[in-house]
């Protein structure tokens, strides 16, 4: 079985979405710490992967349709060494916007584009948990549903079927927390604030001078940290915990 520089065998983790921002930053940390980092996402295998992955640790999956998500976890789950799956970060999400980029709000949201959202955000977290079940079992593996300060309150620009699916997401967060962490697993969440990626809107400056303490947007590696501490020994008696990583945005 492959080792990494750490005692015993090399540990692995699966993680949606991970072709930028935080996920990106959550597979070099990582990978940097001699993980076994596989990855979802719609996209297929990059050819400037910046990590030492190959196209035998990506899976193109749909994650909207759940056939298409089934099949990735079978898929997965054969690639599994040993049938042990140390940590899964759910962290694929998508946040549709109006014409112009504008704030979808829930007068304005389709129904379609409300159970497309759902899908992707909040099915696709349980029905990867729930598939990879016996997997974390096994390694008492730890489980991070990557939520968002958006969940608990009304965001200038994420729109309203994103702002219900992640606090939805959180709330679920509790409910494995408690049916999982009997079976030794732990589940917790992350609500990020204002990171700087790609998906940040222009006009973040405001929200920044005036909401958020810090004075500053938060970095992906600052988010992948606390992800990082979530899925070791270091929060092992952490459960059910949402934390937030946005300088102090939501007091």
């Amino acid at each position: 079985m492959a080792t990494s520089s750490h005692n015993g065998p090399r540990r692995t983790l699966l993680l949606t979405g991970a072709s930028r921002g935080i996920g990106h930053a959550t597979v070099i940390r990582f990978s940097s710490a001699g993980w076994r980092v596989i990855t979802c996402s719609r996209h297929p295998f990059p050819e400037d992967c910046p990590w030492d992955a190959g196209p035998e640790d990506h899976i193109q999956v749909d994650l909207a349709d759940h056939d298409d998500t089934a099949r990735a976890i079978s898929e997965i789950r054969e690639r599994l060494e040993g049938g042990v799956l140390h940590a899964l970060v759910n962290n694929a999400a998508i946040s549709p916007k109006a014409e112009g980029g504008k704030r979808l709000g829930s007068i304005d949201t389709d129904i379609e584009t409300w159970t497309h959202v759902f899908r992707v955000n909040f099915f696709a977290p349980i029905m990867m948990a729930r598939g990879l079940i016996e997997e974390l079992k096994a390694a008492k593996g730890s489980v991070v549903n990557v939520t968002s300060i958006a969940g608990s309150r009304v965001h200038p620009f994420a729109g309203a079927a994103y702002a219900t699916s992640k606090a939805a997401l959180a709330s679920l967060t509790r409910e494995m927390a408690a049916d999982f962490g009997r079976l030794g697993v732990r589940v917790n969440s992350i609500a990020p604030g204002e990171i700087d990626t790609s998906i940040l809107s222009p006009g973040t400056e405001k929200i920044v001078e005036q909401q958020i303490p810090m004075h500053r947007v938060g970095t992906p590696d600052e988010v992948a940290k606390i992800i990082y501490v979530l899925c070791t020994e270091t929060s092992s008696y952490v459960n059910g915990a949402e934390i937030h990583i946005n300088g102090g945005q939501h007091v």
